[in-house]
């Protein structure tokens, strides 16, 4: 069997079966598209550990980081698992391979005097109407409000706001469902957009209905996640000296959470992590900021 088409039934296992995320499920497929250039005229069942270990130091040899070459490491042991417990191949050949331990590189976050002033521009904005600049308000202060994830935000339909609890029901990783608190100033924006801004997006559609979307584009269909990453980084970007995307908003809430004293379980609920110690990172954040103001304002530091 070719390694292609082993790897795209194992795509599709990592969507159907695994229910893993269009992102990650891509991300893995070109991980093993990447293997199989690699060892072009070598079958599945005649790969082994020598052919992933040359194949891993070409990624060296380019330049790719340790996220890359580690994730790439875990996309071929768990596409060899898939393939020995499925038959395809009698034995797994990455059981020893080895891969980089990950740099710990600490998640981008804005200051709650940075994101209010983004917002408060936003607002000011939108205070005319204008149903594009209601929208990306209610999506930033969404973003930041209830710290979801991009592809979260723009999966939301109306059914999933409940405006009198102030809560929105979203869909994360791996198909799971969970609820997120979100305030006030989210609350007031989402109301202005749903009442004033959408129904002209919706409009735009040219006959065709808008569905449940709650976030709609220009041409009034759902909104995309390239277009959040594009108006986050119109927006915030500049506030931090070069890129920035929507999970700087996510990684700011939850450093201001935990800043503000909330409980670590309680903020790994909030973001749907499954283990607690992704969320952890972000309490070394703040340890971060805290030593940041030690060294400037003590006079023994």
């Amino acid at each position: 069997m070719r390694i292609d088409d082993a790897a795209g039934a194992y795509a599709q296992h990592l969507a159907e079966v695994r229910r893993l995320s269009p992102a990650t499920v891509r991300a893995y497929r070109s991980d093993l598209a990447s293997l199989a250039r690699a060892c072009e005229g070598t079958g599945l069942a005649d790969v082994d550990l020598e052919h992933l270990r040359d194949w891993l130091w070409q990624a060296v040899q380019r330049g790719d980081s340790r996220a890359t070459i580690a994730r790439r490491t875990a996309a071929v042991r768990g596409f060899f698992a898939w393939a020995l417990e499925s038959g395809r191949v009698t034995a797994d050949p990455s059981l020893r391979l080895v891969a980089p331990k990950r740099g710990r590189t600490l998640p981008q976050v804005a200051t709650a005097d940075t994101l209010g002033a983004v917002l408060a521009r936003l607002e000011h904005a939108a205070a005319d109407g204008d149903p594009v600049a209601l929208r990306d308000h209610a999506i930033l202060e969404l973003l930041y409000g209830a710290a979801v994830r991009v592809s979260e935000l723009c999966g939301l339909d109306l059914d999933d706001l409940d405006r009198d609890r102030r809560t929105a029901r979203v869909v994360g990783k791996g198909a799971k469902e969970r609820v997120v608190p979100f305030g006030g100033p989210a609350l007031r924006s989402i109301d202005a957009y749903l009442v004033r801004g959408r129904p002209v997006l919706a409009a735009r559609g040219e006959g065709r209905s808008p569905g449940r979307a709650v976030f709609l584009g220009v041409r009034g269909a759902r909104l995309g996640t390239r277009a959040v990453y594009d108006l986050v980084a119109r927006e915030l970007g500049p506030e931090l000296g070069g890129a920035a995307g929507p999970h700087a908003l996510r990684h700011s809430a939850a450093t201001h959470l935990l800043d503000g004293g909330a409980d670590l379980r309680a903020v790994q609920e909030i973001l749907g992590h499954a283990s607690l110690g992704t969320t952890q990172i972000y309490t070394h954040v703040s340890s971060e900021r805290l030593a940041a103001a030690y060294r400037l304002a003590h006079p023994r530091a």
